[in-house]
């Protein structure tokens, strides 16, 4: 009954996903309060529905109810609770109601807290939402349904991919897509400004707050995805230029550049039309996210690889989205122009700098990824776009974007005297120097000591920006602290969002440059020696888990005849699903992780990798950080400011007051 119940919900939804654009978007056409004021009730009861929906989902996973095909197909009686929670989303059915669950909750936000904005505006965009959710709910209901109905019954299911049976893969998913889908408000958004005619401070003041918090999840997401990646897949990295790795960085950098040039249209009535086309590119990336993972074209240990039939739909619908919002800018951008002009020497120049870089990044992912696939199309052969890629062309490009961001928010807006900034320059470039001098003093290379510079570069551009905003050095000390205690939260946000990539910057140099990896074959009792580290295999064992077999060793690991840590890396093997999972074991430490993981006996012994990462864990703290700083910048009390409401005609049969 359940499961019919949530089909019930589904069709429900789909209907008033139509009304809702319809009535949004014609509404305010013909300026009718009526219908207007529908678009904004339907939007509320639509996020209602599904998130029914969506839990009659985790219901029927809980109760292993296998009547349901896709509790059949994804769970098991054996399997643990949480398991049984994220398979509720760890398939392709469960997954796209997921996605269209939070269209819709953004959507009722939209229609709950967009009421200080013009009402035409606001129901426009609505109404775009609502044919955003109208296109992913009809792909949901009609190609892959996750209530449909199984007979006969299994006995038990057949169970969840153990490679998805992991903490960090029951939370990665929903941070992913409140990121990607979080960025559709944006989009709706910019159609109708493009509708309307008119971007203003009023309009940026609104969408930015969403464009935070979109960037914001999906930086934990990605985060989340990494760490995963680093300790379940055994491969002893924390990023592989995955094709699915790089369609989730693609909309994150798009996102980013999307956010700094909101700021520019808010203070400054400039960079309209470019920050509406970064809207559109920035969710029409995340709609070739979802593209990718589910049509099958690319392989990837992260992708569903379902049907390439629903790819041809979701083209379909990429198609639509980005096409039609493409020709709508193509034609209505005109009537957006900027009213403020600005010198290159600027707050805007470098934003303008920031932005071509950001995109020029994004760009060089977009090739490497889908440039193979053009090529196999083309003539059939199959090409691989690796690492040695992505280090010569993103790699310089994200240098050049660390370097600039480390003294472009201390410029000026509008104009700006150059020589107002050699002293905070001199002040970065020492603190760089000085950083880079102690890594070489103690033995490390020159490439190594560039990526430390850069990093404590960017920490001192930071904070020398954040001291000026409190008049550090340039009124008592008393009055500076005083100051900072009534900075906007936005300046705090600024601050973590830029020492967190810092951060960030660090842990990759260090996991780049001086990273030491082997791989021995041990019997119990022998040792090994890498970086200064010996380690001794004590013994190896095998026990059953909760849903799985497990072989499992002791490594100890000893540093100047000192004993470290003690770990315990695994092999378990799933007898329903018949795979076999490496599980590492890891020791951490606050400059490394000690990293172990096993393979098979052999005839000679156990195969055992051992790896030492220095600061690998500050990729990943770097990104908290980050996150962090954007949702402090969240409770900014600026993005609550309302504004008054334009004047609209009244037509005959209605107006907006009802």
């Amino acid at each position: 009954m359940l499961a019919e119940v949530g089909q019930i919900l589904l069709l429900i939804s789909l209907a008033l996903c139509l009304l809702q654009g319809a009535s949004g978007i014609w509404g305010a056409h013909k300026l009718n309060g009526r219908m207007m004021s529908f678009a904004d009730r339907a939007a509320q009861a639509q996020a209602l529905f599904l998130v029914t929906a969506f839990v009659i989902l985790i219901l029927l996973f809980l109760a292993s109810d296998f009547s349901v095909r896709l509790v059949a197909a994804h769970s098991h009686t054996a399997k643990p609770w949480l398991y049984k929670l994220s398979g509720a989303w760890g398939n392709h059915e469960g997954s796209m109601l997921l996605w269209v669950m939070i269209v819709a909750l953004f959507g009722g936000a939209m229609a709950i807290f967009g009421q200080s904005l013009p009402a035409t505006l606001r129901a426009r965009a609505i109404g775009v939402q609502g044919l955003i959710g109208l296109g992913f709910l009809g792909f949901l209901i009609f190609t892959s349904n996750p209530f449909e109905r199984l007979t006969p019954i299994p006995a038990d299911g057949s169970g969840l991919n153990p490679l998805l049976q992991d903490p960090g893969l029951a939370f990665h998913p929903p941070f992913l897509y409140l990121g990607y889908v979080g960025f559709s408000v944006a989009f709706s958004f910019a159609i109708a400004a493009l509708i309307e005619g008119r971007v203003d401070a009023l309009w940026a003041r609104f969408v930015r707050p969403w464009v935070l918090a979109a960037w914001s999840f999906l930086t934990l997401g990605i985060a989340l995805g990494s760490y995963w990646a680093y300790y379940e897949l055994g491969w002893g990295g924390w990023w592989f230029w995955d094709p699915v790795e790089n369609v989730s960085l693609m909309p994150w950098l798009a996102g980013t550049a999307l956010l700094h040039s909101t700021l520019v249209v808010e203070k400054r009535n400039t960079f309209m039309n470019w920050t509406l086309l970064l809207a559109i590119a920035t969710f029409s990336l995340s709609l070739v996210g979802t593209f990718i993972v589910r049509s099958g074209v690319l392989t990837s240990v992260h992708a569903f690889a379902v049907d390439p039939e629903r790819g041809v739909y979701l083209l379909g619908l990429l198609a639509i989205a980005t096409g039609g919002a493409l020709f709508l800018y193509a034609t209505r951008a005109a009537k957006i122009a900027s009213t403020t002009t600005f010198d290159a020497v600027s707050r805007e120049g470098s934003l303008v700098l920031n932005n071509l870089l950001l995109c020029a990044a994004t760009a060089t992912v977009f090739i490497g990824t889908f440039y193979p696939l053009f090529m196999e199309a083309a003539t059939g052969d199959k090409l691989t776009v690796g690492p040695p890629f992505y280090d010569k062309t993103f790699a310089p490009i994200m240098v050049g974007l660390v370097l600039f961001m480390a003294f472009g928010p201390l410029l000026k807006w509008r104009i700006d005297d150059p020589k107002r900034i050699v002293k905070p320059l001199l002040m970065i470039a020492g603190a760089a120097l000085l950083m880079a001098v102690l890594t070489v003093m103690f033995g490390k290379t020159v490439w190594g000591a560039a990526g430390m510079a850069l990093g404590v570069g960017l920490i001192a551009g930071a904070l020398i920006s954040f001291g000026e905003k409190a008049k550090f050095g340039k009124a008592p000390l008393a009055s500076s602290l005083k100051l900072m205690g009534r900075l906007p939260a936005a300046a705090y946000g600024f601050l973590l969002g830029h020492v967190g990539l810092a951060v960030t910057v660090i842990g990759i140099t260090g996991m780049s440059v001086w990273a030491q990896e082997e791989q021995f074959v041990l019997n119990p009792g022998e040792t090994a020696s890498v970086s200064g580290y010996e380690l001794m295999l004590v013994d190896v064992s095998e026990s059953e888990g909760a849903n799985y077999v497990r072989q499992s060793a002791q490594v100890n690991i000893f540093r100047n005849d000192v004993e470290v840590a003690r770990l315990h890396p695994e092999r378990r093997f799933y007898p329903v699903e018949q795979n076999m999972t490496t599980e590492t074991a890891l020791d951490y430490g606050v400059f490394r992780i000690l990293y172990t993981a096993i393979g098979e006996i052999t005839e000679t012994g156990l195969q055992v990798r051992f790896y030492v990462h220095p600061l690998v864990s500050w990729i990943w703290i770097g990104c908290i950080i980050m996150a962090f700083g954007g949702f402090i910048s969240l409770t900014d009390a600026r993005f609550r400011v309302s504004a008054p409401q334009p004047k609209v005609t009244h037509n005959a049969a209605s107006s907006l007051a009802e």
